[in-house]
This record gives C-alpha cells, sequence and structure tokens, in this order.
C-alpha cells in the first residue's frame, strides 16, 4: 500500500521529532555521592553545635568569675578605705582627749584658787590677791589652750547631759527647771564632758 505524500507539516514535525534528544537523567553514583555530602554537612553541623555550646558555655563562666572578681576587688578596697576612716578618727579622738585625765587631775587646783579668791576678806593684802588671780587666770588660760571650757549654767535650763542636780529649791520668780545656783563649775574637753556642773534647779512653788 502507498504511502500518503506528506505534507510539508508532516515534514516539520517528523523533523522536529529526530531533533528532540530525551534529557540525561542523574546516575545512580552521582545521587550517592550528593547525599553523602549531604550527610557529611549534616554531621559536620552536627559536630560543630556541641562545641559552640561548650564555648559559650566557657565565656559565660568567665564572664561570671570577672564580675565576682571585680565585686571583691571593690569590696576590699570599700573594707580598706572604712578602716583607714576609722584609724584617723580612732587618732583623731586619742589627740584630742589624750589629756583627759590629766585634766580631771588638775580641776580641782582650780577649784581650789577660785575659792581662795572668793574667801578673801578685806583684810587680804593686794599683792596676794592679785597673785592668785593671775595664778588662776594662767591656769585657766592653759586649760583653754587644750580645749578645756568651763560649764556655767546660771539661769539656763537644767540639762541633765552637762548638769547634775544636787537640789531642788521651790521659786515662784523662775520657770521650773531652772538653774538657780552653781555649786561647782563644769568643764569640756573638746567638746566632751570632762565634769558636769553641780546645780541647784527650781521647782514649781506649792
Amino acid at each position: 500500500m502507498a504511502k500518503d505524500p506528506q505534507t510539508p507539516l508532516d515534514e516539520e514535525l517528523q523533523r522536529a521529532e529526530q531533533g528532540a534528544e530525551p534529557q540525561d537523567e542523574p546516575l545512580e553514583g552521582q545521587l550517592d555521592e550528593a547525599d553523602a555530602a549531604e550527610n557529611a554537612a549534616g554531621d559536620a553541623e552536627a559536630m560543630a553545635d556541641p562545641e559552640a555550646e561548650i564555648l559559650a558555655a566557657k565565656v559565660e563562666e568567665l564572664e561570671q568569675a570577672l564580675a565576682d572578681a571585680k565585686d571583691q576587688s571593690m569590696r576590699a578596697a570599700a573594707e580598706a578605705q572604712n578602716v583607714r576612716r576609722r584609724a584617723e578618727q580612732d587618732v583623731e579622738k586619742a589627740r584630742k582627749f589624750a589629756l583627759e585625765k590629766f585634766v580631771k587631775e588638775l580641776l580641782p587646783v582650780v577649784d581650789s584658787l577660785e575659792k581662795a579668791l572668793e574667801s578673801m576678806g578685806e583684810d587680804a593684802s593686794e599683792a596676794h590677791r592679785e597673785g592668785v588671780s593671775m595664778t588662776l587666770k594662767l591656769q585657766l588660760d592653759v586649760l583653754a589652750k587644750f580645749g578645756v571650757e568651763a560649764v556655767e549654767p546660771q539661769g539656763e535650763p537644767f540639762d541633765p547631759q552637762y548638769h547634775e542636780a544636787m537640789a531642788m529649791v521651790p521659786n515662784a520668780e523662775v520657770e521650773p527647771n531652772t538653774v538657780i545656783d552653781v555649786m561647782q563649775k563644769g568643764y569640756l574637753l573638746n567638746g566632751r564632758l570632762v565634769r558636769p556642773a553641780m546645780v541647784v534647779v527650781s521647782q514649781a512653788a506649792g
């Protein structure tokens, strides 16, 4: 049976079918290599993760140790500063109050000179009076030079921190708890009480 004559369109389709080549499919060996490479990359990533975690943990540990060391250093510096400040305060107190016992021993001498000057009668010579007065002034000047000052609360409100009440006397002319008589002066050494003033205090009249 004779073939039908081919039309130009049939010839063009035949040439297209002959020119088209089948696409190459990946060989089995190539697939194995790709899988192996992928698996190796996964294994490397899995190995890298634990190392990164260990390094991160070590970094955190070192940072914590550094913070602790800084904290301890600051605490040690603060403690050293406190010790130095306390030592300076102790030295200052020792310097200010080293004479406290000595001053206490001198105060009765001052009391005696004051009483001697007060008790001098009209028959005492001017030279005698002047000598006792100058001795008393010299004694007080020396005490003042070393920070000693007298407490004379005549007419002031009674203060138990600096005064010692020897008697309570009714008195309507002044407010209650007022010092109306100083039996013995008190003294301070650089602001610290060495001896309280012995006083008579008023109370409300009955």
